[in-house]
């Protein structure tokens, strides 16, 4: 069974920077796709970004305005979400998780199709 151990999480000023990593254990990750994903109180978990198998493909929710990037370390078997210019919306708890895409697909952040997750990690941006 996949294992994973997110960390990096914390209290952090308005503007300030964060990076999370998501560390895997028991299985061979660099047969699936990394995603990282978030989820508010009262509301619904959503895409963050996420990171294709062999890292040459990577997209962003809209709403990130190109603060976050994504990326990841095969030989170390962890990603990575490196989050700048942090915003009070940005208070979440962050999973990662993954998904063996067939290779017709094209990679998604869509929370419906990945299927091991982490346990989260809370990230707080205060005013």
């Amino acid at each position: 069974q996949p294992q994973f151990v997110e960390s990096g999480g914390g209290l952090v000023q308005f503007g300030g920077s964060l990076r999370l990593s998501c560390a895997a254990s028991g299985f061979r990750s660099d047969v699936y796709d990394i995603g990282w994903f978030r989820q508010a109180p009262g509301k619904e978990r959503e895409g963050v970004s996420c990171i294709s198998r062999d890292g040459s493909t990577t997209n962003y929710a809209d709403s990130l305005e190109g603060r976050f990037t994504i990326s990841r370390d095969d030989a170390k078997k962890t990603a990575y979400l490196e989050m700048n210019s942090l915003k009070p919306e940005d208070t979440a708890v962050y999973y990662c998780a993954v998904y063996m895409r067939a290779p017709w697909q094209s990679l998604s952040c869509d929370a419906s199709v990945y299927y091991y997750w982490g346990q989260g990690t809370q990230v707080t941006v205060s005013t």
